[in-house]
């Protein structure tokens, strides 16, 4: 019996791994226009074409790469790693929400977690509360390749960015968020009053500070995630 119920698991893990391969292709594309444009503000700063695509493939991470390319131009490099970090602190609160769902020792772990970004943290969201890890690196691997395709085309070919306004595609990474947390909010009530929450500081920060650290203070509302929960209410 043991083997049956061995190969019925793996047919459920390949079938979670590629249904989150289908749900990462949609961010994946609106991740390859975002990373057109960093490849072609990158080879404009003067990196070159190797290291950007470079940087793409072992940062993995839009908002940071694009605080480090702006903070540079106008700043030091400590300056320019601190507002990197900074942006993807967010991670910290993602992460402790995931870390109930990872399985195995730390190294297993910790390589489960390198696929954490914000289009699979939500796509691996399940109904009733904790994360498919499965379905989590399966939705990072599409997003992953067409991030590091999309640097390497947009050093390449270096489109303008009067190109990308005229066509519409520097709005189309935003929309396919914003398309994710309105299906996130649907399902929960809690991520409902986090994102109200988390919108309101938002918009009052954005009164005495930049966009960037406006976003960052409104990663607060996500400690509404630590508070205990109702009996039979849903996560």
């Amino acid at each position: 019996m043991k083997g049956p119920a061995v190969m019925t698991e793996l047919l459920d893990r390949r079938q979670d791994f590629l249904e989150g391969m289908r749900l990462g292709i949609g961010p994946g594309a609106a991740a390859f226009v975002l990373a057109l444009s960093f490849g072609a503000e990158a080879v404009a700063r003067d990196w070159g074409f190797g290291l950007p695509v470079l940087f793409s493939m072992f940062a993995w991470s839009g908002s940071a790469q694009f605080a480090l390319l702006t903070s540079l131009a106008g700043g030091t490099a400590v300056v320019a790693v601190t507002s990197a970090v900074l942006i993807n602190a967010r991670y910290l609160m993602m992460s402790l929400a995931l870390n109930e769902s990872l399985r195995g020792g730390r190294l297993s772990r910790a390589l489960q977690a390198q696929a954490l970004c914000d289009a699979s943290f939500v796509v691996a969201h399940g109904t009733k509360g904790g994360y498919d890890i499965v379905r989590l690196v399966g939705a990072s691997v599409p997003q992953w390749v067409l991030w590091a395709a999309g640097t390497a085309v947009g050093a390449l070919t270096a489109p303008s960015p009067d190109l990308m306004h005229k066509l519409g595609l520097d709005v189309t990474f935003p929309a396919f968020f914003l398309i994710l947390a309105l299906d996130e909010l649907r399902r929960s009530k809690r991520a409902l009053a986090a994102g109200l929450l988390g919108a309101s500081i938002a918009a009052a920060l954005l009164f005495v500070t930049t966009p960037s650290y406006a976003l960052l203070g409104a990663i607060a509302a996500a400690l509404l995630g630590v508070l205990p929960e109702k009996e039979g209410a849903q996560a």
